[in-house]
Order: C-alpha cells, then structure tokens, then sequence
C-alpha cells in the first residue's frame, strides 16, 4: 500500500492536504478601502469576500486557491472574513457599488471595479484579463 497512499496523498496512513499558500493581506478595516483604491492605479487590487461558516465559501476559495498562478507581484490579494468583518463587508458593497454576496471576487483596477463574481462563477474569472 505504501505506493498507492504516496500517490493518493497518505503518509503514515494520514491523509496530507497539500495547500498552496497565496500572499493573502487581511481585510480588517474600512481605512484600508483607500488604500486599495489607491494602490489601484499601480496595480489590480482583488478582494476575496470569504464567508467563514458557509461550505460553498470554503469549497470556492479552495478552488481560487488551486487555480491561481499569477505571480506575487502582479496583483495585491485581500481576504475579507464577512462575519468578523461585517461592517467592512458593508462599506466595500457601498463604496465599490457591489451588491454583497458570499463568496464573492471583487477586481478594482484604476480606482474602479472591472470584474466581479460570486459563487462557482469565481473561478470563470481569468485575472490575467486584468492585468
């Protein structure tokens, strides 16, 4: 068995998730929604809007997180936590003029949104398109 739990992820009989880690920064307060606009004209700014107790959030995220390649630099990444985050999750629906929905991927580029989606049409997004 020690061939077949190699190939299917299982070491000592324990299955090994295998994440790959994205230089999240933690979306923690209104203040740094101008930040992000600002740091919109350098580059694009995406929001990841996660909420924490829902199985579709996480299973949408895990599939963001899969399937992204660009490189660090290319774009900033913000994790918003709804549910601590409440009023945040409020006050980037008004500014950025977003309906609120969870999951949702918000990408603001030159001060204004260019693409947003939520649920399984998250992954629909190429952020390259952006760019």
């Amino acid at each position: 068995m020690g061939l077949l739990d190699s190939l299917f992820g299982k070491k000592n009989g324990v299955l090994q998730e295998q994440r790959k880690a994205l230089p999240w920064v933690a979306l923690t307060s209104t203040a740094q929604l101008e930040d992000i606009v600002e740091r919109s004209e350098q580059r694009p700014q995406v929001i990841f809007k996660h909420s924490t107790t829902c199985g579709i959030s996480r299973m949408v995220l895990q599939m963001f997180t899969n399937d992204y390649d660009l490189s660090e630099n290319s774009v900033d990444l913000y994790y918003l936590d709804l549910h601590q985050y409440r009023e945040v999750s409020n006050q980037t629906a008004m500014q950025f003029g977003v309906m609120h929905q969870s999951p949702q991927l918000i990408v603001i580029k030159n001060g204004d949104v260019v693409v947003h989606e939520s649920h399984g049409a998250i992954t629909d997004i190429d952020l390259s398109d952006y760019l």
